[in-house]
């Protein structure tokens, strides 16, 4: 197979909480961390993606204004050997009454756990089982860019 077609094309969202941590996700049957998101159904734009995504897997309501465009990120894809997953990576700027919900977040549909991180990896356990779209690309983004 050409590797142009051993692509999977998705929609991660980066939320920071106050303290500049961001939120990753871990889904059953992986042992990697990734940004919330995944797959568009048939006729999303990338951005009503990220927001069903965001909702579904972590219960929190995300406006769409507040949905800032990072680009379309790329790396070696966390569950699927041999794969690129290319990614419209948002940043979300949550509001007031949502920075005080996400501390007290779960877990939902398929996600298993839920880890803050510091997207400056200056913790081992920052960088240790998370997806190389994570450490390659949206950490150094975030590290040098000032929470929204």
């Amino acid at each position: 197979m050409d590797s142009a077609h051993r692509v999977v094309n998705v929609c991660a969202v980066a939320i920071r909480n106050r303290d500049g941590l961001v939120l990753t996700v871990r889904k059953q049957g992986s042992d990697g961390f990734m940004m919330p998101g995944g797959k568009p159904e048939p006729g999303e734009t990338p951005l009503q993606t990220a927001c069903r995504e965001v909702n579904e897997e972590i219960g929190l309501t995300p406006d769409p204004t507040r949905m800032h465009h990072r680009g379309l990120l790329e790396a070696a894809a966390l569950n699927e050997a041999g794969f690129t997953v290319r990614a419209e990576t948002y940043e979300y700027a949550p509001t007031d009454e949502q920075h005080e919900l996400l501390a007290s977040l779960v877990p939902q549909a398929e996600i298993a756990e839920l880890r803050w991180v510091d997207p400056a990896m200056s913790c081992p356990s920052d960088s240790a089982s998370q997806a190389p779209l994570n450490t390659e690309q949206i950490f150094p983004l975030l590290a040098r860019t000032p929470l929204l």
